[in-house]
């Protein structure tokens, strides 16, 4: 408050019971070193925003959003609601988020394909854009009004001064006018916001007419004592609320309302000379500090955005290198994504960027990741149509080699079926889905072909019963096995008798199976009698199996090469899904074991499938 003056009969009365001396004596000037601290206009409208609470329930939905956008647009919330008006953008783009990976699902749970989904046109982003445009034309004319109404106000307080300077004048001359003097006093106060650059001159200058006429009024000593101490007190309690507030939790609330308490230490009377240095050093060092806290504050909030800036850039970076047309196989695609997703989910980790930057940053990852969508897509679909393509080609030749299995022109048929497995071999894959079956039903139109070939040969029919006939004596040979012998000795002669079988030719066709179930039979009798492997077992069943040779020799080398790679696939995905796997809890052990086992037993199982594929290729050799 400014120093307040007693009506004119008291200052008359006190002109006449105090002398001249005592008069200057009670006097002061000094009153220029307490100085307003600084405030800016902007940081407090920026710290009002910020700290502006919604009130009311929270938007369920963006149509809610826009509804609550449009009544800040059309009402007085405009000017102080851009935090609110902030964060409902946030949340408006975090739904459209929730409903396209909503619709994505529905649209893959209805069997379509994950990386052909589109989402639908956003019809609600037009008039969200159009409410929030409205809020900041609005807010950006509230704030052109303010700066307006400041400059008024700047006008004014000049008028003020130069009504103070002239009673100054006056009072100096013996015609002091105390009534206009309060009234300028009152008129002073309630002209509030000021441009923030004048407001330290203007003050002090202020202050400097006022003391100039006190000085001249010559108030007696008694009053100005009595109004020292009342201010001592009031500047007091201002010292004491701005000290509490160095502690305060808040603090950008504490900030403003170190604003308001400037505003009353301003307006307040000087103390006495002997006390104005004291009391004007204890508040503004609670001012500094508490200013020192705001401005830390926002320099770590902004420190922290920056970081957040440079880790989205680099993520963004990160994602633009990645060269798509590399990508050349489902696995380098699959692989890739995985990549993405995982950059997409630290940054969902990441706070904001700068408000300035923000919106862009976001708008540069989106677009990078639809991007690499995109592609993948467009890759997807054109191996989609290449598969395709080799399916349509391979049941064309199964088709047409069916039509030939039931041909009695054995060599012209031959040779055709022979042409059809060399384009066979020159089509390319086709979906993993329908390799195995669609291979199985070309192979069997094509092998019952040749059996009925070699079936109508007569002299091969007797061959193949001495075939039978010899194959029968090599099994009454391994059961008759001496039990007695040596184990080495028995697994040599099993041996020789297994070469001896593989020898012999062809047998009737009927008799084939039932034959080499009682062969298989007498085969594992012997081994369990010795305690031979599952493992050895199979490898020595699959000697026998190949030991007739032939171009099935090949066929069958193809097909063990395809199981081979893709059981190498299979245990690549466990290793691959072991390494994102937490063991942190039991559950999560439990799992890691069953699938290291799994991945074991694979294992084994292609080094199987690879020493078949040795052995027939050393049979091949011998052909």
């Amino acid at each position: 408050m400014s120093e307040t003056l007693k009506p004119d009969t008291e200052l008359q009365e006190q002109s006449i019971t105090n002398t001249p001396e005592q008069a200057a004596n009670a006097a002061t000037t000094e009153l220029s070193h307490e100085q307003p601290v600084e405030e800016t206009t902007e940081e407090i409208l920026v710290a009002d925003d910020e700290n502006s609470a919604n009130t009311g329930s929270k938007p369920a939905t963006r149509q809610e959003i826009i509804e609550r956008l449009q009544a800040i647009a059309e009402g007085d919330d405009a000017l102080n609601c851009r935090a609110e008006a902030e964060a409902l953008k946030v949340q408006f783009y975090k739904l459209r988020t929730a409903e396209i990976d909503a619709e994505r699902k529905a649209f893959v749970a209805e069997d379509g394909e994950e990386n052909l989904y589109i989402p639908r046109p956003d019809t609600l982003e037009e008039p969200f854009k159009a409410a929030m445009n409205l809020i900041k034309e609005k807010r950006s004319a509230w704030l052109k009004e303010q700066e307006e109404e400041m400059q008024a106000n700047y006008e004014a307080k000049l008028a003020m001064l130069e009504s103070l300077k002239q009673l100054v004048e006056k009072a100096e001359q013996g015609t002091p006018e105390v009534n206009e003097f309060r009234a300028i006093q009152t008129r002073w106060k309630e002209v509030k916001k000021i441009p923030q650059d004048k407001v330290t001159p203007l003050w002090k200058q202020y202050q400097q007419y006022v003391e100039q006429f006190y000085d001249v009024l010559k108030l007696n000593h008694e009053f100005r004592e009595y109004d020292f101490k009342k201010n001592l007190e009031i500047k007091t309690r201002l010292c004491e609320q701005a000290e509490a507030l160095i502690n305060d939790e808040d603090i950008v609330g504490a900030f403003r309302q170190l604003q308001q308490l400037h505003n009353e230490f301003r307006e307040a009377g000087p103390v006495a000379p002997e006390l104005r240095e004291e009391v004007w050093t204890r508040f503004k060092t609670a001012s500094t500090t508490v200013n020192r806290r705001h401005q830390e504050h926002f320099e770590s909030k902004k420190e922290r955005e920056r970081i957040n800036l440079e880790q989205k850039t680099a993520i963004c970076e990160e994602i633009e290198a990645m060269n798509l047309d590399e990508f050349t196989s489902y696995q380098m695609w699959n692989n890739a994504t995985q990549k993405v997703l995982e950059m997409q989910a630290r940054w969902k980790e990441i706070g904001f960027a700068p408000q300035k930057m923000n919106l862009k940053i976001f708008e540069r990852f989106r677009f990078a990741c639809d991007e690499f969508f995109r592609c993948k897509s467009e890759f997807f679909k054109s191996v989609k149509s290449t598969l395709a393509e080799n399916l349509e080609k391979k049941r064309a030749l199964c088709e047409q080699a069916e039509a030939l299995k039931e041909s009695e022109e054995w060599k012209e048929t031959a040779d055709k079926l022979t042409k059809l497995q060399k384009e066979w071999k020159e089509i390319g894959p086709v979906t993993q889905k329908y390799s195995d079956a669609l291979w199985k039903r070309f192979v069997s139109a094509c092998d019952e072909f040749f059996e009925r070939r070699n079936k109508a040969t007569s002299s091969q029919r007797s061959v193949e019963q001495e075939n039978l006939k010899s194959k029968r004596e090599v099994i009454a040979k391994i059961k008759a096995i001496d039990e007695t012998l040596p184990e080495d000795e028995q697994i040599k002669s099993l041996n020789a008798l297994t070469a001896e079988w593989n020898s012999i030719g062809f047998v009737p066709f009927k008799e084939k199976d039932k034959l080499y179930k009682e062969y298989k039979s007498a085969i594992n009798a012997v081994y369990e009698r010795l305690h031979v492997n599952a493992n050895a077992r199979k490898l020595a069943d699959f000697r026998n199996n190949i030991a007739k040779g032939g171009n099935s020799l090949t066929r069958e080398r193809e097909r063990l090469i395809r199981q081979y790679e893709n059981l190498k696939t299979e245990i690549q995905t466990y290793e691959n899904n072991l390494g994102f796997l937490s063991t942190s809890n039991k559950k999560g052990e439990s799992l890691v074991d069953v699938m290291r086992q799994r991945m074991e037993k694979l294992k084994d199982d292609a080094q199987i499938i690879l020493k078949k594929i040795h052995l027939i290729e050393e049979e091949i050799e011998k052909q």
